[in-house]
């Protein structure tokens, strides 16, 4: 099994600085909303979904009014389209695998734009299922700080099945159910929790080792993820740090 990969860690070593922070208050507050409405309600302490997502809300410092705004929302106290999470399925340059994720209150804008922007880029569309086999839902968290060697011993007792480092970002895969009690070591040790959930994660990554390739998939990601409605792009492949370098 195959980790979260270097894509992922290098993607959020970049981080918030290469983000639109309205786009990622918006994401947050999509996620929220359809917690509070699919999660068990508005009541944190009855809904841990929707705990999850407040969390994850807040570690990327999206304000309170926006949090309970979302919740409102998602429990029907304030009106408005409905949110809904949909999934696409397409080939990237190079032939690396990629899922979608995008929250919506439209489908068929999101449609029209997600392909748009895939076959723009040099992608191809993929018909459903035909990627998803290549993916597993697993749980990832994603921490800042100084991860020790005996931490890691921890982490593997609390679940963890893959660990990543790279500078002070550490990514850990866990199974479905195991990522919540990551999260709580890595906070119990003293590093600051930025992401944790299920995700898609490769059952086997693809290096991608040729710059020219590297800066085609790249491009072609971040111009799916420029869509206000995508959510998340997952891909198997899986760029160096070297190759990043060159780019």
């Amino acid at each position: 099994m195959s980790g979260h990969s270097k894509w992922h860690s290098i993607k959020h070593k970049k981080g918030v600085a290469d983000a639109r922070r309205g786009k990622i208050f918006t994401r947050h507050a999509k996620l929220i909303e359809i917690a509070a409405r699919e999660g068990g309600g508005g009541d944190s302490g009855m809904n841990p979904r929707l705990v999850t997502a407040i969390e994850n809300a807040k570690a990327e410092n999206v304000p309170n009014a926006n949090i309970e705004r979302a919740v409102k929302k998602g429990t029907g106290e304030l009106k408005g389209e409905q949110t809904a999470a949909v999934t696409y399925e397409a080939y990237g340059p190079g032939g690396a695998a990629c899922i979608i994720e995008c929250l919506t209150d439209n489908r068929n804008r999101t449609l029209s734009n997600v392909r748009s922007a895939i076959e723009r880029r040099g992608g191809k569309w993929a018909v459903s299922g035909a990627v998803l086999f290549l993916f597993a839902r697993k749980g990832v968290v994603v921490g800042r700080g100084n991860v020790r060697d005996a931490l890691e011993l921890e982490l593997i007792d609390a679940g963890a099945e893959d660990i990543e480092r790279s500078g002070d970002i550490v990514s850990v895969t866990t199974g479905p159910a195991d990522w919540s009690k990551v999260r709580a070591v890595l906070r119990n040790a003293g590093c600051a929790v930025e992401e944790a959930g299920l995700k898609y994660v490769a059952r086997q990554t693809v290096p991608v080792t040729d710059a020219d390739t590297a800066r085609k998939l790249v491009t072609f990601v971040e111009a799916i993820e420029e869509d206000e409605d995508v959510s998340e792009v997952h891909t198997n492949a899986e760029i160096s740090e070297e190759t990043m370098a060159q780019l």
